[in-house]
């Protein structure tokens, strides 16, 4: 019989309002996994009275930061006592590698314990003022309930990544994860109650974006929404927050370049480029997914990536030979595949890959794919693809590639591969993106705080900056002259 899950509301399993179920399958092997709360409204409406209860409960509100700061440490043991039983859910849920979630899981603990060390860390200051006798002083106060919609490619990595501030703050949290990768998170928000997190402080409404979704946008006791996806969606999140003057933290789409210079250590690159663009599949928000090669060294980078795309072995996530394991589901499949269609349309050739591999699984597995003959100006290398597509384009100066690089709409991240150092720093600064990486791709810490500029991002996630995002600033006057108040109307010499 397939396993039935509830969403988690008030600290406790509760069944959906209607009853109704949605199933999660195994995008390797299209067995069916599990059947999830299909939320609505309803069930929006009982975790958010839940969450606002739980901030306004004593046993929370009043609960000193350093003790938040030990809830969370005793999260962060729970997630690493329970770290294999997570690992192999969200692999079987999204077909990410057992090893790189063994990886993910093995850093989670870390954004746990950074914030627990914030905790007691968020300071207000005093402001000196015209008088002696008016003490002015700022402090910072959590927001209150924070709707987090969190995407299906890092379930766990990027829902932590604002629950942990959201806690640390004082907050309190529903989420609504991804469809397609609801277990791993309902299994987390058990781990809170567990670590000694109070009722309500963190709930789950699973099911359908534009159904529970979309009723926690819009419900009237958030706060705050924090929302990792797509930019269309983000764009509609950032409408309805405005209209209601409430805060949202936005981490969207990216089209990010990797740009290899005529001096760079051409190994090195063309594994800086594979790991870019086919970890992962390829589903990323900070894919490097547009290659940009200097001529000098472009048929040595083009050789190198592809004869490394072609031995990747693609096969069951759960095997540890395995390189690359599918998309997550079928529309993702059928997306990446029609935008190599689509390239091929518009002039591209194809290096390498561009189908479906045999692998006698039946999943959603697309083989690591390198374009080439294209330009900045084709739907392929303008548009965010989210899969193992790479599109290679030769350039001759620095200045001609800064202008390719930042003629895009996004600005989540970018590579640099060189030796010169004045030119790594002129680059850094010029790029017009929240995160660059010099001569290493997809480096991330918990205290390196990452931001997308344009149509990437709004707001600041990871770091000490990412407090900010889940307080609100209060300025507090104090007279402390207890003499009489002198009548306003009565002009003194």
């Amino acid at each position: 019989m397939t396993q039935r899950y509830d969403h988690f509301i008030n600290g406790r399993a509760a069944a959906p309002a209607d009853g109704e179920y949605f199933t999660s399958t195994n995008p390797a092997t299209l067995e069916v996994l599990y059947e999830a709360a299909r939320g609505t409204a309803e069930d929006v409406n009982r975790a958010v009275a839940a969450a606002d209860a739980a901030f306004r409960n004593p046993l929370w509100r009043d609960l000193s930061p350093t003790k938040r700061g030990h809830l969370l440490r005793r999260l962060a043991d729970l997630v690493v006592e329970n770290a294999e039983e997570l690992a192999l859910q969200e692999t079987e849920d999204n077909g990410k590698l057992l090893r790189e979630m063994r990886g993910q899981l093995a850093g989670l603990p870390e954004y746990l314990y950074y914030y627990a060390g914030l905790a007691d860390k968020v300071q207000g200051s005093q402001v000196p003022t015209s008088s002696i006798e008016v003490l002015n002083y700022t402090q910072r106060e959590p927001l209150g309930v924070v709707g987090a919609i969190t995407p299906w490619n890092s379930p766990l990595t990027l829902t932590t990544s604002k629950l942990a501030p959201a806690l640390a703050a004082g907050n309190t949290l529903v989420i609504k994860p991804s469809e397609y990768t609801s277990r791993t998170i309902l299994r987390f928000a058990e781990l809170t109650v567990q670590a000694g997190f109070p009722d309500g402080v963190v709930n789950v409404v699973t099911g359908m974006g534009a159904e529970a979704g979309a009723a926690l946008v819009e419900h009237p006791g958030i706060a705050k929404i924090s929302f990792t996806g797509s930019t269309a969606t983000g764009a509609r999140i950032a409408s309805s927050t405005a209209a209601r003057f409430i805060g949202c933290t936005l981490e969207l789409g990216g089209k990010s370049p990797n740009i290899v210079f005529g001096d760079a250590d051409v190994d090195n690159a063309a594994m800086g480029v594979v790991a870019g663009i086919f970890a992962a599949a390829g589903q990323t928000c900070i894919a490097g997914s547009r290659v940009f090669a200097h001529r000098s060294v472009y048929d040595e980078l083009l050789e190198k990536v592809a004869a490394r795309a072609q031995s990747i072995v693609i096969g069951d996530p759960r095997d540890a030979a395995t390189e690359l394991g599918p998309l997550a589901f079928e529309a993702q499949l059928e997306k990446v595949s029609s935008y190599v269609d689509l390239g091929v349309a518009e002039g591209a050739q194809v290096a390498t890959g561009g189908g479906r591999p045999e692998t006698g699984l039946g999943g959603y597995f697309f083989e690591p794919t390198v374009l080439t003959g294209v330009d900045n100006s084709m739907r392929v290398v303008r548009e965010e693809i989210f899969g193992p597509v790479a599109a290679i384009m030769p350039f001759d100066t620095e200045d001609e590639v800064l202008a390719l690089a930042n003629d895009t709409e996004y600005g989540l991240a970018a590579g640099v591969w060189t030796q010169n150092l004045a030119r790594a720093h002129r680059m850094s600064r010029r790029l017009d993106a929240g995160t660059v990486w010099v001569n290493t791709y997809r480096a991330m810490s918990p205290m390196s705080p990452r931001q997308g500029f344009k149509s990437s991002g709004v707001g600041i996630e990871h770091g000490l900056e990412s407090m900010n995002e889940y307080t609100r600033l209060k300025s507090i006057w104090i007279n402390t002259d207890e003499g009489p108040v002198a009548d306003p109307f009565t002009l003194r010499s």
